[in-house]
């Protein structure tokens, strides 16, 4: 039996994968699949495809693309996500700065270079005319950091997914000042070229797998309860979640990898377009 490592952030996105492993359901098409957290999220898990620490990510669109571009030995093999991911904008509960306004010139809390939430503070400034050239970051590595690092006022605002961070607005840690949506599908899946090579085949079981378990996650039964109870979120919160999120069972469409290339550039995050065949693979 083929072994493939994946790897991805300990959310509620990730839920079909964890119940495709303990039922025990990849294992009887024929894969085995290994799962690891990457609390760190997307910088941690390109530096972990490049190493060969993991042959898969389920990572952030944008983030994987730019790290592909840059040399990065991946491809994306499928969306996972087809709809946005609402990136919340938030602040220490006690801090002065109440309008996103307010933010304009101060530091943001972002987890690594080429994370989610780096990539995303220039999205956010370009949305509202900030001078890109003027973004200051501090480097948290995750969610702890982040708390921290807003406490101590060491950065001033901090860029995560909405749902994922709720309790801490709830429990008056963070205060959400704004959200901020990608214009793009959120999460692909990546794998590295050298296990697109050598285990097409394992691959492919393991999407059909992961396929057929997402494309009817929302109708199982108590889906809602076991989601808020697994994650620690409100049952209000996780159904308006359920609500909005779009699992996939297709590759990305030319069409949202342009967009994501041209936001790229007109960021200045990467500085050259590559080809569709240079960031896809089809298994």
């Amino acid at each position: 039996m083929k072994t493939i490592r994946v790897g991805g952030v300990p959310e509620h996105f990730n839920l079909p994968w964890h119940l495709c492993i303990e039922n025990d359901k990849f294992k009887d098409a024929g894969v085995n699949v290994i799962w690891k957290d990457f609390p760190e999220g997307t910088g941690a898990m390109c530096k972990a495809l490049r190493s060969g620490e993991i042959d898969v990510a389920v990572i952030l669109t944008e983030g994987v693309i730019r790290d592909i571009i840059n040399g990065n030995p991946s491809k994306i093999i499928q969306t996972y996500i087809a709809s946005p991911l609402i990136w919340g904008i938030h602040v220490d509960a006690r801090s002065k700065y109440k309008d996103i306004q307010d933010l304009e010139g101060t530091k943001a809390a972002i987890s690594r270079e080429g994370s989610g939430s780096h990539l995303m503070a220039y999205v956010n400034a370009q949305h509202k005319n900030w001078d890109l050239n003027k973004l200051d970051f501090e480097i948290i590595n995750n969610l702890e950091g982040a708390i921290k690092a807003l406490k101590n006022d060491d950065a001033q605002y901090f860029m995560w997914e909405h749902f994922t961070t709720k309790p801490l607005v709830d429990d008056c840690t963070f205060r959400l000042v704004a959200d901020c949506p990608t214009p793009w599908p959120c999460f692909v899946i990546a794998a590295t070229d050298e296990c697109i090579k050598n285990e097409s085949e394992a691959l492919n079981l393991m999407l059909q797998v992961l396929n057929t378990e997402t494309e009817n996650f929302k109708l199982q039964k108590n889906i809602d309860i076991q989601l808020s109870e697994r994650y620690q979120q409100k049952l209000e919160d996780i159904r308006k979640w359920l609500d909005l999120t779009r699992w996939s069972q297709t590759q990305i469409s030319e069409k949202d990898l342009e967009i994501v290339q041209k936001n790229l550039i007109d960021l200045n995050l990467t500085n050259k377009k590559v080809a569709i065949e240079n960031l896809t693979h089809d298994l």
